[in-house]
């Protein structure tokens, strides 16, 4: 159930491209000299740009990108219209990128094993986690934060170079064919699909069309490729039919091919486990905040078998890992209390794990602090209710931001402190936490409670 092993041996790196070849590649024509050289990575900040490397403008509804183009330091730039810089000029600049990174994957392909992520919640974790694992067994390019989607995936694909052994992407999705899309630029030599919860279900409509979105990435295998899937999760497990490879299996189920025993929690809400496949056990002490990251670790562990990285030699790894801003991120305040910022976003499922770790840390008075999660369609207020009822019974207060959450307050009662938007938020936490105090900040990305978390300190 094993991928063999790339050589250690680089091949020589493919040559840079010339603004003539991504021209005749893409289908687009180049304003300035066609001769440039591309020879960097590819980015959608012109901030970042950077000499021999290629802006991607992007004409926006609020901002265009090609307005940008003469204060970046990348060489060259693919638009619409022309720049000042060197430009290749197409119709369509997000197809234009796509097939631009699947050529330049194509040419590293012999030497590159390619592991891709996905499911309702967890997925930036596990390839933070994933990416700690590989990392220790061969260069290793991974997704930046959560950039998982049709222009993150090949921004990441663009990055990897003649050196790279390891391509660890995070691929996400808000519509059927998605993921298959990804897939199609670059088939993974490794799927792990990681659960099928409630995220963006008001655009999917159920849970079976999310289970037929994130089975995209299996069915997307490279030939031969294994899939890495969670044994806790029937939606998931069933995806062992969609591929005729080697299949493993992670979960805290007794029958899963890489378990999670022996969980505990010490005083901060950091997990301790032990990992067991094959007949082979490894202690971790994740230095991360919350239970469920035990079975994000299982399922690094897994796609590092695939990859044949050893279990003990992930596990080692696994104990020094650490996440992109924002998910479970611990800070001690000046006020003496303890902020867990897991503002990056939200859905039911993850908003409850991170409350049952709020529960879990020790502290004078645990504190709530809830928004909107979004894209729920018709099941919102019942959804926003159940979560209410949760917090109430694991946390002092539960404070609620806004009125699309006032559901959470009305379901938690006494407990509930409904709080009108940010501003006031900010207030009401500077006044209330005193040391001691164990403050959870979580919801959907469009609340923006992220400014809440950074206006603490």
């Amino acid at each position: 159930m094993t991928q063999s092993q790339p050589s250690l041996t680089p091949p020589p790196p493919p040559p840079p491209l010339s603004l003539a070849e991504i021209a005749a590649l893409v289908g687009g024509r180049v304003t300035g000299d066609a001769t440039v050289a591309v020879s960097a990575p590819a980015v959608l900040d012109s901030r970042y740009g950077e000499p021999g490397g290629l802006f991607v403008a992007m004409a926006g509804e609020r901002v265009d990108g090609h307005d940008y183009a003469g204060r970046t330091r990348a060489t060259a730039v693919l638009g619409s219209r022309p720049t000042p810089l060197p430009t290749v000029v197409v119709d369509d600049v997000p197809a234009a990128l796509q097939i631009l990174a699947a050529h330049a994957v194509t040419r590293l392909r012999e030497a590159l094993t390619v592991v891709a992520v996905t499911g309702s919640q967890g997925k930036t974790s596990t390839k933070d986690l994933l990416s700690v694992v590989l990392s220790g067994a061969g260069p290793t390019v991974a997704t930046h934060g959560s950039y998982n989607n049709e222009l993150g995936v090949p921004l990441t694909m663009l990055r990897a170079h003649a050196r790279t052994r390891f391509l660890a992407l995070e691929m996400g999705a808000r519509h059927l064919g998605d993921i298959a899309h990804l897939t199609g630029l670059v088939a993974p030599d490794i799927a792990v699909v990681l659960n099928v919860g409630q995220a963006h279900i008001g655009e999917f409509g159920s849970r079976a069309a999310i289970a037929r979105t994130k089975g995209e990435l299996v069915r997307g295998l490279a030939p031969g490729g294994t899939a890495v899937l969670n044994a806790d999760d029937p939606r998931v497990t069933a995806m062992r039919a969609l591929t005729d490879g080697p299949v493993l299996t992670f979960g805290r189920t007794g029958h899963a091919d890489v378990r999670v025993q022996d969980l505990v929690l010490d005083r901060l809400g950091r997990a301790t486990f032990t990992l067991r496949a094959s007949g082979t056990s490894a202690r971790v002490a994740l230095p991360l905040v919350g239970a469920h990251q035990a079975l994000n670790a299982a399922a690094a562990a897994a796609a590092g078998l695939a990859a044949g990285i050893p279990l003990v030699t992930s596990a080692v790894a696994l104990s020094t890992a650490s996440l992109s801003g924002r998910r479970m991120e611990r800070r001690a305040l000046a006020c003496g209390a303890t902020l867990i910022d897991d503002s990056y976003n939200a859905n039911p499922d993850a908003t409850r794990a991170a409350l049952d770790t709020l529960a879990a840390i020790a502290g004078r008075r645990r504190i709530a602090v809830l928004g909107a999660m979004l894209e729920l369609g018709a099941d919102s207020e019942a959804e926003h209710r159940a979560v209410g009822e949760y917090a109430a019974a694991r946390a002092d207060l539960v404070a609620v931001v806004g009125e699309t959450a006032r559901p959470v307050a009305d379901a938690a009662g006494e407990r509930a402190v409904p709080l009108t938007d940010n501003r006031a938020a900010t207030a009401w936490l500077r006044e209330t936490l005193t040391g001691g105090d164990v403050v959870l900040v979580k919801a959907s990305r469009g609340a923006r409670l992220d400014e809440v978390a950074a206006a603490l300190g």
